[in-house]
């Protein structure tokens, strides 16, 4: 039950779109995006606010909760799907029944020793962050030269603790995507300044240098999304029809009870007993679909009501899809969805209303689905640690319903004291420029792209594809080695420090594997733990002293000699 609170209150925080489609809404993102860019309408501007954000995420994500409760049963158990993040939950947790409590403390003490030093470290590090562009975080690791092209080692044990905690592919697809970016596009493109763009164009201006960036990742996040989307709709449409082939046939399948053990048949009986009735999901769905068709109207008046109740009309149906999908491949393709709905809203709402209505329709479509999914993983848990179902649904709406406040209030914590979407700053969010440059792309299309910038978004639209398909059809040897196109868009636009740290992170559990294997396997995921909270956690004190307008006192820079 706590896992299921947890997991459900920080799914709110990191996907409700406070690094994306909400913050894409602001004025610094409209700047950003560029004032003269054609559709990219002066009305298209809403700043966050406290207040609408709680109700529009409770709005969004309780709807969520109640679509697909009718179908569990027919996904746990009837066809079975193997939910595989929500069975490794579920195996953790057996494990923690059965194995000592020696090795559990053995990680604790880990955590908390390098949770410590990485709190201290950041506590370290604000004396030296005087003014922008200060401190360990602008040390130039590789020369100033290369520092100028966002090539250095940024001293952030957040990201190293990432990378330690994300697989060897990930991060070495984040390097490529650094090197191939930073390293040779932008400064080749940069030189042509005043042959393909003018040269009086301010650095944000969507027609020059920063368009490259943004358009181009785009398009590499966008032909792998539809290529993994086409995938694994493909192989739920599939599954579908043979199953029901083969019920037509009379024949058995897979979940047959003659093949189940003993264990499965309890797990079976426990989880049909525990019922969730079905008119609290109905009534449930019912009531926020008519709140939302009210209340989100009036909080968008760019996004017309009768947008709204085609998205919750054709909800249940792309939530059941999602969650099927994520049974059989573990990947949640909420974000996607998500982007179809922020395209097709663009496109139909025009110049003036398309911005505003396909960020806050995007919104809609992911939360839905994403909770949905969840909600489906928490079950499959439950299902092996026979929890009972009505708990976890009872702990998923109370992490939801905290998550829909907390996250907000954390938010703003950071809105406030930080610089949040300087693309210079610490906290970038550089994805709300790329949504709201997708909402823009949807609104005027080609015509929002740079000189010769269409060409480039086809090569590597195409080269996502490519790329995913060679790691589907060619040989495991290889395959596992294609880099992830998803991964390799975020330096495009981020930079290239983060990939840096993050490889440091990788070639800490290559080298931590090869000295002491068992050992690494224990505590790769604590030490990684402490890394991240503990930098996390000096967030907290550093916002403080921002709001209180306490400046650190000293301001390490470094220039050439």
């Amino acid at each position: 039950m706590i896992q299921t609170c947890s997991v459900a209150c920080y799914s709110i925080a990191v996907g409700g779109g406070f690094g994306s489609y909400l913050v894409g809404l602001n004025r610094k993102t409209y700047e950003l995006a560029g004032v003269d860019t054609e559709g990219n309408s002066p009305t298209s501007i809403k700043e966050p606010g406290l207040g609408w954000m709680i109700g529009y995420l409770f709005l969004v994500c309780f709807v969520g909760l109640f679509v697909l409760i009718p179908l569990r049963k027919v996904m746990i158990i009837d066809y079975r799907l193997t939910y595989p993040s929500g069975t490794a939950t579920a195996v953790l947790i057996n494990g923690f029944h059965s194995r000592g409590d020696k090795l559990a403390k053995k990680q604790v003490r880990g955590f908390m020793k390098f949770f410590s030093m990485s709190f201290l470290w950041g506590f370290f590090q604000w004396f030296y962050t005087g003014k922008e562009e200060c401190g360990f975080a602008q040390f130039p690791t590789f020369g100033l030269q290369a520092w100028k092209q966002t090539f250095y080692f940024n001293f952030s044990m957040t990201y190293v603790g990432t990378g330690m905690i994300c697989s060897h592919l990930v991060n070495l697809s984040l390097l490529l995507g650094a090197v191939l970016s930073w390293g040779l596009m932008w400064p080749l493109i940069g030189s042509l300044k005043g042959e393909w763009f003018p040269r009086n164009l301010s650095e944000s201006s969507m027609k020059g240098l920063n368009g490259y960036k943004v358009f181009i990742s785009v398009s590499l996040i966008l032909g792998d999304g539809l290529y993994n989307f086409v995938k694994v709709a493909y192989f739920s449409i599939t599954s579908i029809y043979g199953r029901l082939k083969r019920q037509r046939q009379n024949l058995k399948i897979d979940g047959d009870e003659q093949t189940k053990t003993l264990d499965d048949l309890k797990q079976d009986e426990f989880f049909i007993r525990e019922t969730i009735p079905l008119w609290i999901a109905v009534t449930g769905y019912i009531i926020f679909a008519i709140l939302s068709v009210t209340v989100i109207p009036l909080m968008f008046p760019q996004l017309k009501w009768y947008f709204v109740l085609v998205a919750y009309i054709m909800a249940p149906s792309l939530a059941f899809c999602n969650a099927y999908g994520a049974g059989l491949t573990d990947i949640n393709m909420a974000y996607n969805y998500g982007k179809v709905a922020l395209f097709m809203l663009a496109a139909l709402s025009g110049k003036e209303n398309g911005v505003v209505a396909a960020l806050a329709g995007c919104g809609i479509i992911k939360s839905v689905v994403s909770v949905a999914c969840i909600l489906m993983q928490d079950f499959k848990t439950s299902y092996f640690t026979m929890a009972s179902p009505r708990a976890m649904f009872l702990s998923q709406a109370i992490g939801t319903a905290i998550g829909c406040i907390t996250a907000p209030l954390s938010f703003f914590l950071f809105y406030r004291a930080f610089d949040v979407g300087n693309p210079n700053g610490e906290y970038k969010v550089p994805f709300a420029l790329i949504y709201r440059n997708m909402a823009i792309l949807g609104v005027e299309g080609v015509a929002a792209l740079p000189q010769h910038c269409l060409q480039l978004c086809y090569g590597f639209f195409a080269f996502a594809v490519v790329v995913n398909m060679a790691k589907d059809l060619c040989p495991p040897k290889i395959g596992k080695w294609m880099p992830l196109p998803m991964c390799m868009a975020a330096p495009f636009l981020v930079g290239a420090y983060f990939a840096i740290d993050m490889c440091l992170g990788t070639l800490i559990v290559f080298l931590w594997h090869k000295l002491d294997t068992k050992k690494a396997e224990l505590m790769v995921p604590a030490v990684a733990s402490g890394f991240i909270c503990g930098e996390g956690m000096w967030t907290l004190p550093a916002s403080v002293l921002a709001l209180a307008k306490i400046s650190p006192p000293i301001c390490m820079k470094f220039l050439a000699s």
